[in-house]
């Protein structure tokens, strides 16, 4: 029997499915074939994922509610009979993908069965309500283990040629020594301050662990790189602001070391293989314990969720360099 295998997975953040892709690759070795993803397009993972040899299609599609909730059901089942799927894998507890598949009649249609998902899966082995309180990775190695898919590596591994990306992005190929520090997030309350950059990056030049640092941040972002060039008056910083994913990859793939905040470049640069120290301050560090992520937190941190800057008052200079050092010597 031909199979043709489609895995889900609905967040719009990068890193959350930075997370994910472990859980892919499982898929993919248990049938021993390629897979085809179904994502948004906001996590441009058509850029990242590229090289990965288990992925073969890649699709976009949104997955909104109110009037467009039927125009992205329609576009899933557009999707699903175009490729002929004979499995789909959901990676988390939305019922859309769910609800197209068993409409277009597929037989083997697996997810969590969370809520009323579980209404339009054809394979009945769901999480209990115990855990819906897992995190979103313990969620899918739960999945996987129900259903008996093996899973032979937890942290996310992306393999990429950066090479391409060299001919658009000259500006970035620089000589000497060089780090990137990610200096924005999607969420506000989990950055660092601008001034604290300043001060570590003296810091770390005084060791002379660099002579450039490449400042990662978003386009919309992109006045927290200015404020650190313009106040630290100091010409050894590069504005990455203005450059794509591949720019930020070829950046990354260039770094003996990145630190930043809990972000999607910091999962992206985890999962390169690039050693990545992220300043937590605001969630459960146990969020990121299937991630090669270096955490450094505040002093007798408390590992507890805040939606205010206050846990990153509370990160000092001092102890995000001592960590550092401790770590790369």
């Amino acid at each position: 029997m031909i199979k043709n295998i489609c895995v889900i997975y609905t967040h719009h953040k990068l890193g959350d499915l930075i997370w994910q892709l472990p859980y892919i690759k499982a898929i993919s070795d248990h049938h021993k074939q390629q897979v085809n993803l179904i994502v948004r397009e906001k996590t441009q993972a058509k850029n990242i994922l590229k090289d990965l040899s288990h992925i073969n299609l890649i699709h976009y599609n949104n997955f909104r509610k109110g009037l467009f909730y039927w125009i992205d059901v329609f576009k899933l089942m557009k999707i699903y009979l175009k490729n002929k799927y004979t499995h789909v894998y959901i990676l988390d507890k939305v019922n859309k993908p769910a609800l197209a598949a068993k409409i277009c009649g597929i037989k083997n249609i697996i997810g969590p069965g969370i809520g009323n998902q579980k209404k339009w899966l054809t394979v009945k082995n769901f999480l209990t309500k115990e855990d819906w309180n897992l995190n979103y990775s313990e969620q899918s190695q739960k999945m996987l283990s129900i259903n008996s898919i093996s899973l032979k590596e937890i942290y996310p591994n992306i393999d990429i040629n950066v090479n391409r990306f060299k001919n658009n992005n000259p500006d970035l190929i620089l000589p000497g020594k060089k780090i990137s520090f990610g200096i924005d997030s999607f969420e506000d309350y989990k950055m660092w301050y601008e001034e604290n950059f300043i001060e570590l990056a003296k810091l770390l030049h005084k060791e002379k662990l660099f002579e450039q640092i490449y400042l990662i941040c978003g386009r919309e972002k992109s006045y927290l790189a200015k404020n650190i060039i313009n106040s630290s008056n100091k010409n050894y910083f590069v504005d990455c602001s203005n450059k794509n994913l591949g720019g930020i990859m070829l950046a990354l793939k260039y770094s003996d070391f990145f630190v930043g905040n809990n972000s999607g470049p910091l999962n992206l640069s985890a999962a390169l293989g690039i050693t990545s120290f992220g300043l937590i301050a605001n969630d459960p560090i146990d969020e990121l314990k299937y991630s090669k992520i270096q955490i450094i937190t505040p002093e007798n941190y408390d590992n507890k969720r805040y939606r205010n800057r206050e846990g990153m008052k509370k990160l000092s200079v001092e102890r995000v360099f001592k960590q550092i050092m401790e770590k790369i010597n």
